[in-house]
């Protein structure tokens, strides 16, 4: 009869105790052959275990483990985030998925961005769609480990997801879910992090969606660090936000930021809760 229990031969339990015993969460193929002496046990050891659920492939040669504590039966590793983030290192989930992550949003990313150091192509493991995005070294900073449901994820900061989202809008769905991200994070993120996440990140366009969107969710932030980004966008920069093209009803020119928005406040605002009309600008 044929069973979903995770069963373990006497090699096969051997290398489990001791990925156990070592606390270990990611394993690598060269980890099993120093347990096992020689790589053609660690191959087949690797295979069987990868068969009964003991192991999840991420990518060549690196695997996740499923400690005893996932339970007897062989239903694999849910936790999207912990997968995403343990494939490559050093790397961050980023963007939407860690706007969802913090609660800056109730919308749940089919795809998960993370952010690498070297470029690899998307993959689907366990069922979730990954992608890797390499960003230069500037930006590759505001990041910790967080834990869930007893897994460890690396997922960005929530000042630093702010600032990845306004510099990116299309690795967090778009300019309206941008709009709605930077208003969700009002009430538990302090805006000075978001500013100086944003001034080391070197962007003019990012500094100048993000003054804009503070105060298009009529987010009260101190002048302070609204002069702050003033200062760093030079007067003569002029960047579009929104679609490529004008449309009757845009807001167009925003002179206080040099934005010129091809998008009407009524549509970015309309997953907005209780934003009603643009905030002086």
């Amino acid at each position: 009869m044929e069973t979903n229990l995770r069963t373990l031969g006497p090699k096969e339990a051997k290398t489990v105790l001791t990925f156990r015993e070592q606390g270990r969460s990611v394993v690598r193929t060269a980890d099993l052959i120093d347990i096992l002496g020689n790589e053609q046990s660690a191959r087949k050891v690797t295979r069987n275990l990868l068969r009964k659920g003991w192991l999840t492939r991420l990518v060549g040669g690196r695997y996740l483990f499923l400690p005893p504590e996932h339970g007897p039966e062989n239903l694999g590793e849910n936790n999207a985030l912990a997968l995403a983030s343990a494939v490559v290192e050093p790397a961050y989930v980023g963007w939407w998925a860690a706007a969802s992550y913090h609660n800056f949003t109730t919308q749940k990313p089919t795809t998960i961005c993370v952010a690498t150091r070297r470029q690899l192509s998307s993959r689907s493991i366990e069922g979730n769609e990954i992608r890797f995005v390499k960003v230069v070294e500037r930006k590759f900073f505001g990041f910790r480990a967080y834990n869930l449901y007893g897994r460890e994820a690396t997922i960005s900061l929530p000042a630093k997801t702010v600032a990845d989202c306004v510099d990116h809008p299309d690795l967090a769905g778009g300019v309206a879910e941008v709009t709605r991200i930077v208003h969700g994070a009002m009430s538990n993120t302090d805006v000075t992090e978001i500013v100086d996440a944003a001034l080391r990140m070197k962007s003019t366009a990012l500094l100048q969606r993000l003054g804009f969107l503070i105060d298009l969710v009529g987010w009260k932030w101190p002048e302070s660090q609204r002069s702050r980004l003033h200062t760093a966008i030079p007067k003569s920069a002029r960047t579009v936000f929104g679609r490529a093209k004008r449309e009757e009803g845009d807001v167009g020119y925003v002179a206080t930021w040099g934005l010129i928005v091809h998008a009407r406040s009524s549509d970015l605002l309309a997953d907005v809760p209780r934003v009603k009309k643009v905030a002086p600008i």
